[in-house]
């Protein structure tokens, strides 16, 4: 379904607002490989939408244009009403990778404080802002020892917390926790529904698991095979994001849930949808405080 909207409204009104975005990269002997075909996706402030999809299908390429730290073939991307590019510039987004990337010599509190070095913060300032992020993630007692000494559950809190040290109103994730094992995978999805209820950034989040995705959601966006394309996407009422607890792992819903998502990730109909039209409503409004949005299907879950 090439261009299908993932929501729609004007760019300002949006944490981020792609439109008709394709990516193509050149490759040998003139051939080229397109990663994402005329994608469209809307993200309110506040919300939690992760992209999933199989390997290849363009998720990650999707994050790096949101980020700029590519740039589209076609199409065009805002960020707060902001160009990519503008929106790097003025630090309107925070960015967590599956490796937490933090410098060995540094110790957990000045790994914090990097990004405020980096733009001038006064020292002052930069150590009470890495305090208050030390204890957000739960790390006080360890504010001073080096990464090495930390568990990789540990380290990609650190790194959550960095992305959070200029108080960005977007969080960009690119399989954050895909390193770590089943349980430290969970507390981590626990923490991180807990750190965005406090601090209501809006997150864009990519993951192959769809436990995951519905867990943290507000919305989730199925991608196609490559080319990638926007091929369905689920509203998930359960709650909102910040609230959301262990329990729910347990819940009726939630275990429905993941069986849409698997069934739109085969490409497979889900019973109670209204058509595969953009236009149709999967608003999100009551049960996540998000403006309403509109998916490419009507999907909900209750």
């Amino acid at each position: 379904m090439s261009g299908a909207v993932a929501s729609g409204g004007a760019g300002e009104d949006w944490a981020v607002d792609v439109r008709g975005v394709s990516r193509v990269f050149a490759a040998r002997k003139g051939a080229s490989v397109t990663a994402l075909d005329g994608v469209s996706l809307t993200v309110a402030p506040g919300e939690f939408v992760s992209l999933i999809g199989p390997s290849g299908c363009g998720k990650s390429t999707l994050l790096r244009l949101i980020a700029d730290l590519d740039v589209p073939s076609a199409g065009e991307i805002r960020v707060f009403g902001k160009t990519a590019h503008q929106a790097r510039i003025d630090r309107s987004y925070g960015i967590a990778f599956q490796q937490a990337g933090l410098l060995p010599w540094r110790t957990v509190a000045a790994n914090i404080e990097l990004p405020l070095e980096l733009h001038g913060v006064g020292r002052a300032a930069r150590r009470e802002r890495a305090a208050e992020l030390v204890e957000l993630v739960g790390l006080t007692e360890f504010a001073g020892h080096f990464p090495d000494q930390l568990s990789g559950g540990m380290q990609q809190r650190v790194a959550i917390a960095r992305a959070l040290a200029e108080s960005p109103r977007l969080l960009l994730m690119d399989e954050p926790f895909g390193a770590l094992d089943e349980m430290t995978r969970e507390r981590m999805q626990n923490e991180l529904v807990r750190l965005c209820g406090e601090t209501g950034a809006a997150v864009v989040f990519v993951t192959h698991s769809i436990p995951e995705a519905v867990f943290l959601s507000d919305r989730v966006v199925v991608m196609s095979p490559r080319p990638g394309r926007i091929r369905d996407v689920l509203g998930v009422r359960l709650g909102r994001t910040g609230e959301r607890g262990e329990g729910l792992r347990e819940d009726e819903g939630f275990f429905h849930a993941v069986s849409q998502v698997r069934e739109l990730l085969h490409g497979a109909p889900v019973a109670g949808t209204t058509g595969t039209a953009a236009t149709t409503a999967a608003t999100t409004a009551g049960a996540t405080g998000v403006p309403g949005t509109t998916g490419a299907r009507g999907v909900e879950t209750r």
